[in-house]
């Protein structure tokens, strides 16, 4: 077991991003200066981290060096999750499989991300295509959690919130297609909101399909680099016709309706810590003001299986169709067991997912009608503590795998259907001194209000630091 964490004496110190872009702003640092720090201290986590899928240091060294960044976080070094298109950067979707060709072509994320100012070093690990919640594989060593290596770091944004967690980066990008923003920052001690479906550009994984599960966005050490990553976004005009976020600055006066859901929909009792840490967490929320009331889980076992079948047909469309979504090289012989045991799933069950494709979307509605009589739907972010690594192993029996993700991604899933908003806040430890997250849902566009009770919640109880 180690703990991990590259905090020192220089440029970055204990900053979160918005305060590098601010020493950037007024000159006091460089964004050279910065980009610099930033990659020593990758390299000297990443041995025992393995959480860089790719290293693109000499183009953002030279970028850093012209010195041309606009937006909140101009000159903030940082790393994109390896499934987005950054020009110059192969985007290897975590697997064998895809060839290793350089992005023609910044894709729409990739945009937003640059026009918020940051300067891309590279990309970060996921697993093989972000179908699993650890960020392990059949080929590569593992990324570990830096509280502790002999644990998982989640996923599928793992190598992002790894290096986050450990000091390496204050900000990195994020996707979330079933709770992978939210997994790996509960797992690593961080911010981790999934944003409203249409609050920023579309994933171009989604186009076509009939529900779209992903949303972009950022891991990170404080509320307010998140808060300010969105307020960022709509000043570039990504937002649709949500009602705007603005520049969340701080907690509301007001006191809200919390829902508590304390059991599983696979009918799963939490572990002693992760409920422990969330009656602590009612127990603050309550001495705040707030009025929380525990109600039964607002969608049935049967979502289960119409969730299941769903990620199966987008293995499905890898496994068959590889060629095609990702591109030319494309090579389905070298996929993953896992991979293939979802895409074989969907073989066995095709004719299920038409329905399951509706029950979904009347599980959507049973979900948001808990919005009529409450503010905001507090549940633990996973099942139980985190895993070791090789508990959900890639390689391992398919079934049992499938079996055990399911058990532990209890509660994110229901937050892609809807496209609801939701945020994990590092509010609790268990008893081995591993980050556990709690999770708070609100109505479509409800991210301001999420926001407002993260800084509450941030300022009673601060976030535990890696470092102390």
């Amino acid at each position: 077991m180690e703990h991990v964490h590259a905090f020192t004496d220089d440029c970055l110190g204990e900053l979160d991003a918005v305060a590098v872009a601010r020493r950037i702003a007024s000159g006091e640092i460089s964004p050279a200066d910065a980009a610099r720090a930033a990659l020593a201290r990758i390299d000297a986590v990443e041995p025992q981290l393995s959480a860089v899928a790719i290293d693109d240091r000499e183009r953002g060294l030279a970028r850093a060096e012209a010195d041309a960044f606009t937006g909140a976080f101009a000159g903030v070094p940082t790393l994109a999750k390896n499934n987005i298109d950054v020009a110059g950067i192969p985007t290897l979707h975590g697997s064998a499989a895809v060839a290793n060709v350089p992005a023609r072509e910044n894709d729409p994320t990739a945009r937003e991300l640059i026009g918020a100012g940051f300067n891309i070093l590279g990309a970060s690990t996921l697993p093989a295509f972000g179908l699993t919640a650890t960020t392990e594989f059949v080929d590569r060593p593992p990324t570990r959690n830096p509280w502790n290596t002999d644990y998982s770091c989640g996923a599928s944004s793992g190598g992002a919130a790894a290096l986050v967690a450990a000091g390496a980066l204050p900000i990195a990008h994020a996707n979330d297609g079933g709770g992978s923003i939210r997994i790996p920052a509960a797992s690593c001690g961080l911010v981790g909101l999934k944003p409203t479906r249409g609050r920023v550009a579309q994933s171009t994984e989604m186009k076509g399909l009939p529900i779209d599960l992903i949303s972009n966005g950022v891991v990170s050490r404080s509320v307010r680099d998140t808060a300010y990553y969105f307020a960022d976004l709509e000043r570039q005009g990504s937002a649709s016709s949500l009602p705007p976020i603005g520049l969340v600055e701080g907690p509301s006066k007001r006191r809200l309706r919390i829902a508590l859901i304390n059991s599983t929909v696979t009918g799963r009792l939490l572990d002693d810590d992760t409920d422990r840490e969330l009656t602590a967490t009612v127990e603050l929320l309550e001495s705040l003001g707030h009025r929380v009331t525990t109600i039964p889980i607002p969608v049935d076992r049967s979502y289960i299986k119409q969730f299941t079948d769903y990620w199966a047909l987008l293995a499905f469309g890898l496994d068959r169709f590889g060629g095609m979504t990702i591109g030319k090289g494309f090579d389905r012989t070298r996929l993953d067991a896992f991979t293939k045991g979802l895409s074989q799933s969907f073989t066995r069950h095709f004719y299920r997912v038409p329905g399951s494709i509706l029950g979904l979307k009347r599980a959507d509605a049973r979900f948001r009608k808990t919005f009529d009589d409450f503010d905001v739907v507090l549940s633990p972010t996973l099942a139980h503590q985190v895993p070791e690594i090789g508990f959900l192993a890639p390689d391992g029996d398919f079934d049992e795998v499938l079996a055990r993700l399911v058990d532990y991604v209890a509660f994110t899933p229901a937050n892609n259907t809807t496209g609801t908003p939701a945020v994990t806040l590092p509010l609790g430890q268990s008893v081995n001194g591993l980050p556990l997250g709690m999770h708070f849902s609100a109505d479509l566009g409800g991210e301001r209000t999420l926001l407002e009770l993260s800084y509450e919640l941030e300022a009673a109880r601060p976030f535990a630091r890696i470092q102390d």
